[in-house]
């Protein structure tokens, strides 16, 4: 009997993952019907958006399988699978009440009780996103100390969760806002809370714990990397790397809005594209690879290359943006014609551009890699030029060591 459980409890934990994964597909493939059935009622941009999220909550479905199935003893697995199954649950829950209300007036039953599911559903998955954060990525918390932290972001998003509950509002979808867009949004049918007075003032003071709780949160992912090991800084750094790609793309965003209307109208829309793939796309990708430890790349270079084209894109648009002001409202040449000058101007300046960036981020950020990539270039200029197998041996003995700095260099060569 005592050989038999170790045997049973992973045969339990594989089902459990399949199981959860197994729903997710179904609800998807539930949403995605619904989405062919109303596409006279959103438009093609709506369609594709919840495309979009129907391939991220794919990726937080398979990703936590994989590690909920090899380490059912890390809740970060399960986290990433259960944001699968919450994301596809708003996603349909959007699309049947669209369809029951717009498309097909009552030809399915409880559209309005079923379109409220997807604010509670976008909830749970913005509260699930925050416990990933918080435990990555062994499962658990940096020490008993940050329990609090764990309490008061239930209740956070529990008070946030009660809004659902609040009468005067209206049911206008999840993430798409795809009930809004269709114009399929009712009021409220389970609002009972007061609209103002005793519940505005406890939704303040929610508000304030929020923003203290966010602040803990993302203080615990430098909390984890004080006296942490090699390995736990880098997959640290995979999560870090995410959010900090999200973070540039949000502020490249933030300088669109302030540019000229040519720009808003693709750039803007480019950005926001990258605003929400980023961290739908790298959280799991970066969960799996962290957990797993599967091909841990050193960051190193992946982070340099990412700020060197983070600024020079922001240069390049704010040197687009210039000229095609300059050209049209100075010159009054036609906005055609300024459009195409100022993107030759910047496609010339990419290359030079980005060598100068991309010396000074290695220099400022990667200062080792920077000084051993120059003395490996000026010890491969000498060595066309010397002949004497004595001097080049000596030469690269200290080429290598100022590089590495290692305790001892020894130098073989093979003779022919």
């Amino acid at each position: 009997m005592g050989e038999e459980r170790p045997a049973r409890r992973p045969r339990s934990h594989r089902a459990a993952a399949w199981g959860l994964t197994i729903l997710t597909l179904a609800v998807l493939a539930a949403d995605l019907v619904f989405v062919v059935l109303n596409a006279s009622r959103i438009s093609p941009a709506r369609i594709g958006l919840d495309v979009l999220l129907a391939a991220g909550a794919l990726l937080y479905a398979g990703s936590g399988h994989l590690i909920a199935s090899r380490r059912p003893d890390n809740a970060i697995g399960w986290l990433l699978g259960s944001i699968g199954l919450t994301l596809a649950i708003s996603m349909f829950a959007e699309q049947y009440a669209v369809y029951g209300l717009k498309t097909a007036p009552g030809a399915v039953p409880a559209p309005k009780a079923v379109g409220c599911l997807a604010a509670a559903a976008t909830v749970a998955t913005v509260l699930l996103l925050f416990y990933i954060v918080l435990l990555f990525p062994d499962g658990h918390l940096p020490s008993p100390r940050w329990r609090p932290v764990l309490w008061a972001m239930a209740v956070v998003f529990a008070g946030w969760g009660t809004q659902g509950f609040q009468a005067g509002t209206t049911i206008s979808g999840g993430f798409s806002n795809a009930i809004q867009a269709a114009g399929a949004e009712y009021p409220n049918p389970v609002g009972f809370l007061p609209r103002h007075g005793w519940y505005s003032d406890l939704l303040q003071v929610i508000f304030i714990l929020a923003v203290l709780t966010v602040i803990a949160v993302v203080a615990s992912v430098f909390a984890r990397r004080r006296g942490a090991s090699p390995e736990r800084r880098q997959q640290l750094a995979w999560l870090g790397y995410v959010g900090a790609l999200t973070v540039i793309w949000i502020l490249l965003l933030g300088l669109a809005s302030w540019l000229h209307p040519v720009l808003s109208s693709w750039l803007g829309s480019l950005l926001w594209g990258l605003v929400v793939l980023t961290p739908v796309i790298g959280i799991p990708l970066a969960c799996v690879v962290a957990v797993l430890k599967y091909r841990l790349y050193d960051l190193g270079r992946i982070v340099s290359r990412t700020v060197t084209y983070a600024v020079v894109t922001g240069l390049l648009v704010g040197i687009y943006a210039g000229l095609v002001l300059l050209a049209t409202e100075v010159l009054g040449l036609t906005s055609p014609v300024a459009v195409a000058g100022a993107t030759l101007a910047a496609a010339a300046l990419f290359g030079p551009v980005r060598a100068r960036v991309q010396k000074r981020v290695d220099h400022r950020f990667n200062r080792a890699r920077y000084d051993a990539e120059r003395m490996l270039a000026a010890f491969a200029a000498r060595l066309t030029e010397e002949l004497d197998t004595d001097a080049v041996t000596e030469d690269l003995a200290r080429s290598v060591h100022a590089a590495l700095a290692p305790a001892h260099v020894s130098v073989w060569l093979a003779e022919r």
